[in-house]
């Protein structure tokens, strides 16, 4: 059985190394058979050594796509089409899961790389944007980097035109053109959930009971606020969006490691 393959991206000092360790760790205990994890990073200081290091590239294309960047509804940084190279990974069997650093793993995985084969996969944005309309939100997505070549070809191709059709999103990138290609599934709703959509208890409870995991999640995102360590602590942001300390995502991000 070939092994289930991860990757991680890191770059700039927003995220420490123990976040890649953190999630290397949770993929390990949530993978049934063998784990191949990935990080491309431009700084490989403290993280595991059984993490495989991809040196961040400077793409022939950065430049165009940084002014094109410049210039987009959302500027945003884009650096995850690096992971999309065709010739990443030479030796790579199967599909690629790709996690952003800001996700907690919280079940199995097995069934994320199994799903709908051949396909991009990505989790059904919750709140779409005006600013950058998007079909699928890129916390996780699944795809082949060999199969699916079009994600990195279009953008070396032609980078504004690239970034105009994302509207300077990555998420709204992949998941429109994987679309546009047939491509795009959706990964089922209950999989990939958002802590502060999904696990934050309505107001006013939000004030005196726990975060819940939802059942069947195997992953859960933290897009905005409150960010994975203060979900941890407990985060005081007013009635409407404080929360208590989650004993579960401690255990499930945190205590397994240290």
């Amino acid at each position: 059985m070939a092994p289930t393959n991860c990757i991680c991206l890191k770059y700039g000092t927003l995220y420490g190394a123990e976040y890649v360790n953190r999630l290397h760790a949770a993929l390990e205990r949530n993978t049934r058979g063998d784990l191949r994890f990935f990080c491309m990073t431009d700084d490989p200081s403290s993280i595991n050594r059984k993490t495989e290091i991809l040196p961040l590239p400077t793409e022939p294309f950065q430049e165009q796509m940084e002014i094109a960047l410049s210039q987009a509804p959302k500027r945003g940084r884009m650096k995850k089409i690096s992971l999309f190279r065709p010739d990443l990974i030479p030796d790579l069997d199967g599909p690629l899961l790709v996690f952003d650093l800001d996700t907690a793993i919280v079940g199995p995985i097995d069934d994320l790389r199994d799903f709908a084969p051949g396909k991009v996969c990505m989790r059904r944005e919750w709140n779409d944007s005006n600013r950058a309309p998007s079909l699928g939100h890129g916390s996780v997505e699944r795809l082949d980097p060999k199969q699916h070549t079009y994600l990195y070809e279009y953008m070396a191709r032609d980078p504004e035109a690239a970034v105009a059709f994302g509207y300077g999103s990555e998420q709204s990138y992949t998941s429109r053109l994987a679309h546009q290609n047939g491509d795009l599934e959706f990964f089922p709703d209950d999989w990939i959930v958002s802590f502060k959509y999904d696990c934050r208890p309505a107001r006013p409870f939000n004030l005196f009971v726990e975060p819940k995991l939802p059942d069947g999640a195997k992953v859960v995102c933290f897009h905005g606020r409150p960010k994975m360590d203060e979900a941890v602590e407990g985060y005081r942001a007013g009635p409407l969006k404080s929360t208590r300390p989650c004993t579960w995502l401690e255990e499930a991000w945190v205590g397994q490691m240290e």
